[in-house]
């Protein structure tokens, strides 16, 4: 069994298949105009890879590590967040400027619905754990559109703080991690009373979240400080239980995508700015090296096969 990283460098056009053990890129593929986001089919066959500015959905065979069918739509204006179904049988788009998300049938790759969030920048697409809901961050609107994965509809608003992108339930599906880029704050819903819980300060211009898979951690990283935020998720201090930064970690120029290994036990971060994949050891809560991509990676995900 081998395990890659799939790292998008969306300022030369491609992606690098880096084979993690010996840290060293494998093959490198050429895509359409600036990838930025992709996703790993759950039988590892398969990455979907959202090109922004090339208005294309790339996706590759990845037992071949190359490109094999591309999905276009006249209403796609910089597509960017990508997520799948618990079943894996649909894909979801967000496309930024059109403000609409889009259904695709990952069988067929039919677009099998469009819908609009009439939200300002809806940028990412992240689903709950159980896979029934998907929450999409609006970066114009400060609020987080919340769509019903049976019924494929809008069905509510969030307000959260400003410039809102990465966004993540936590593993006990009931609390909702904002970092919201322009007040530089991480958010904590209830997702029963979609209420805000907790709100944290952490680095200047926080763009992703991700949860171990463990949900002990949260890993922002802060893209004009460079560094990475780390938030115990149950941190206890004086008997009282919250989600608290009890670390930052300085990694490279312009950190944005986040990926963890998965034991939990590695995270990896692609720096934009310095054109390399950050190595987090996860037990120390270090940076342990780094592995050199393209020219300003960002999107980054883990592949075993």
């Amino acid at each position: 069994m081998a395990e890659y990283l799939i790292v998008l460098n969306k300022d030369e056009d491609t992606v690098s298949i880096i084979d993690v053990e010996s840290r060293e890129t494998i093959k490198t593929i050429e895509t359409d105009y600036n990838p930025h986001e992709l996703v790993v089919t759950l039988d590892g066959k398969k990455t979907y890879v959202a090109c922004s500015l090339g208005n294309k959905i790339n996706i590759i065979d990845n037992d071949l590590f190359e490109i094999t069918k591309v999905i276009e739509h006249p209403d796609f204006n910089f597509p960017h967040g990508l997520g799948l179904t618990k079943d894996g049988k649909k894909l979801y788009v967000a496309s930024t400027y059109s403000e609409k998300v889009f259904v695709v049938d990952t069988n067929t790759y039919e677009i099998t619905n469009v819908f609009p969030t009439y939200q300002k920048y809806s940028h990412m697409i992240s689903f709950s754990p159980d896979g029934e809901k998907v929450y999409v961050p609006n970066i114009g609107s400060d609020n987080i559109t919340i769509v019903d994965v049976q019924k494929e509809e809008v069905i509510n608003h969030i307000p959260v703080g400003k410039g809102p992108e990465g966004v993540a339930v936590h593993p006990n599906n009931r609390d909702l991690y904002v970092a919201n880029q322009e007040d530089h704050t991480l958010f904590v819903i209830d997702l029963e009373t979609l209420t805000v819980k907790h709100k944290r300060r952490v680095g200047a211009i926080p763009v992703r979240l991700v949860f171990s898979p463990d949900g002990k951690y949260a890993l922002i990283p802060n893209r004009e400080s460079g560094d990475l935020s780390i938030i115990e998720t149950e941190h206890k201090l004086k008997e009282m239980v919250r989600p608290w930064e009890v670390k930052r970690i300085r990694v490279g120029v312009w950190p944005g995508g986040v990926v963890f290994n998965p034991e939990g036990t590695l995270a990896y971060v692609a720096n934009n700015k310095t054109n390399d994949v950050s190595i987090i050891d996860m037990n120390n809560l270090e940076e342990i090296g780094r592995i050199k991509a393209g020219i300003h990676p960002d999107g980054i995900a883990y592949l075993v096969r």
